[in-house]
């Protein structure tokens, strides 16, 4: 059964500035957007360092988006751990993001003392189809 996050939204997003302002180097673009039971919601505002020829956004700036996104996920859950890490994503690039604000939206499949399972789903905001669909695990420290 989902219980409710013990973190809201804006500590996640204060904690994430606290811990990780190189996030925001050049300027914000992260934005948390809601947290929820065992779920949350991130936007990236891309800008031109995250496009690629082509005029879309690039790989390598979805997978952040979908790190961080189930990152904080996990965080809303469990509390302000700095040390939980990724120990693995997969990554299925659907189609081409619209150049447009990315959202992604993370449901935990999994959430134990020690690994959190998610998934994570890409959208260009005000678009159906998703662009990219991301499974990850995380490994969360001792909290003795």
């Amino acid at each position: 059964m989902a219980h409710a996050p013990v973190m809201t939204r804006q500590e996640v997003e204060d904690f994430l500035d606290r811990e990780f302002p190189q996030l925001h180097h050049d300027g914000r673009s992260f934005h948390v957007e809601e947290v929820g039971p065992m779920s949350a919601r991130m936007r990236l505002d891309a800008h031109e360092r995250h496009l690629r020829p082509g005029e879309t956004i690039s790989g390598p700036a979805m997978m952040t988006l979908a790190d961080v996104a189930l990152y904080a996920a996990i965080l809303a859950q469990i509390g302000p751990v700095g040390l939980a890490v990724t120990t693995s994503l997969n990554f299925n690039f659907l189609r081409k993001p619209k150049l447009a604000p990315l959202i992604a939206d993370v449901r935990l499949l999994k959430l134990g003392k020690r690994l959190a399972v998610g998934e994570v789903s890409l959208y260009s905001q005000g678009e159906a189809e998703v662009v990219c669909h991301a499974t990850g695990t995380y490994s969360i420290p001792d909290r003795r």
